[in-house]
């Protein structure tokens, strides 16, 4: 009788334990797609001129290509684009002449935000500047709507702005 009791215990206390072992992680978000932004939802603050307009985004299991579209110094629009991966490691990418970005993507523990600690290394005519920063990416209505929080140090001061960007 006492055996069986222990055995039916060991069987309450295991089960759930089994159980939970073999439940599938959440899917990650998936921020694939072409987004514009929209200003009027957006807090861009002293940066509004040089602010992204639009992101492209290709996710695999295993890494994301961004390519993020904004006005230039000089007016037109320029591209940039950065492949990160999910699995910690460090990526550089070339911005405008001698200036660049080093990059590390982190998935939240639910796997619904994605956060991208970044150091841009900033080359204005011989002049350098390091700008030290996250981006806290987020989806919300169904995936139609990206918000991009991003933070950010320098010698200029810091700097918080949230841009809201619509999926195309």
């Amino acid at each position: 009788m006492k055996s069986s009791i222990i055995k039916s215990v060991l069987v309450f206390l295991l089960a759930p334990a089994v159980l939970l072992a073999f439940k599938s992680k959440a899917d990650k978000a998936n921020f694939s797609g072409d987004w514009k932004l929209n200003e009027s939802k957006s807090d861009l603050g002293r940066m509004a001129n040089f602010a992204t307009r639009s992101i492209k985004a290709e996710q695999k299991d295993d890494n994301i290509m961004i390519a993020r579209t904004a006005p230039s110094f000089n007016g037109d629009n320029f591209t940039s684009t950065e492949t990160l991966t999910f699995d910690g490691k460090e990526a550089e990418s070339k911005l405008f002449g001698n200036s660049t970005r080093k990059s590390i993507a982190k998935w939240s523990d639910d796997a619904q935000t994605l956060t991208i600690a970044y150091t841009l290394l900033l080359d204005l005519n011989g002049n350098s500047t390091e700008i030290k920063g996250t981006e806290t990416w987020a989806l919300s209505d169904g995936g139609k709507t990206l918000t991009v929080q991003n933070n950010s140090t320098s010698s200029f001061g810091d700097l918080a702005t949230k841009s809201v960007f619509e999926k195309q």
